[in-house]
């Protein structure tokens, strides 16, 4: 489930975007403050940048270069300005495509989807479901219906390792070792704290308590 970070000022637009993306199956980030916005948008690390050139007190042009300093994100401009002049200023900072408002959606979805392709290759190929639940593995992130959450390193392994097994009772022994792989002793406990936290973030999405305990045994789903 990619992650989408819009930077444009126009409330309407932001919105429709955004609405647009995640019918779409996408997950966005649309901040209407762009103060230090690049220093924001690095430590959100989003999969791709949807970038305004037109923003009030900004430079599009200069946050892009200064994005494609530090990042390899891919970026494509969304704006107004369509003189040639624009684009090809565009291209040489760094961005990936450059598309003029009014666009038409199925274009603009089309090139997100080619560009996230030719960047990462399949995405969908790291996202796993069970249910309505979803893990997106390279975000670690969880997902429920509109609802999400990050996870820490070890959640995101427990939760994986349970969803790629799902129906199969995995034990304590097999979870300790996917997280810490060693065999080397580690006090039981941390385990069953991780697990108390990955369920509380599941509760906290309004997911249903997936993680089954059998006594004895392990954890299934």
């Amino acid at each position: 489930m990619p992650k989408i970070l819009i930077i444009e000022d126009d409330a309407i637009i932001r919105t429709e975007l955004k609405t647009l993306l995640e019918r779409n199956g996408y997950v966005t980030l649309a901040p209407d403050s762009f103060d230090n916005i690049v220093s924001w948008a690095l430590d959100a690390a989003p999969q791709l940048i949807l970038l305004d050139l037109g923003l009030p007190n900004n430079d599009g042009h200069q946050i892009c270069r200064e994005l494609r300093k530090k990042s390899s994100v891919p970026i494509i401009i969304v704006t107004s300005h369509d003189t040639d002049t624009d684009e090809l200023m565009s291209m040489i900072l760094g961005a990936d495509d450059f598309i003029t408002k009014p666009y038409n959606t199925h274009i603009l979805l089309a090139r997100i989807e080619h560009i996230l392709y030719r960047a990462y290759g399949n995405l969908q190929d790291n996202i796993l479901r069970c249910g309505d639940l979803l893990l997106d593995q390279n975000a670690s992130t969880v997902k429920y219906n509109k609802n999400s959450r990050e996870l820490t390193k070890n959640e995101l392994r427990i939760l994986c390792l349970l969803m790629k097994n799902q129906g199969k009772i995995i034990s304590r022994d097999q979870l300790m070792n996917e997280l810490w792989q060693t065999d080397e002793f580690v006090d039981d406990n941390t385990l069953t704290v991780n697990i108390n936290r990955l369920r509380k973030k599941l509760r906290e999405i309004s997911a249903p308590d997936l993680i089954q305990t059998k006594r004895g045994q392990g954890y299934k789903i």
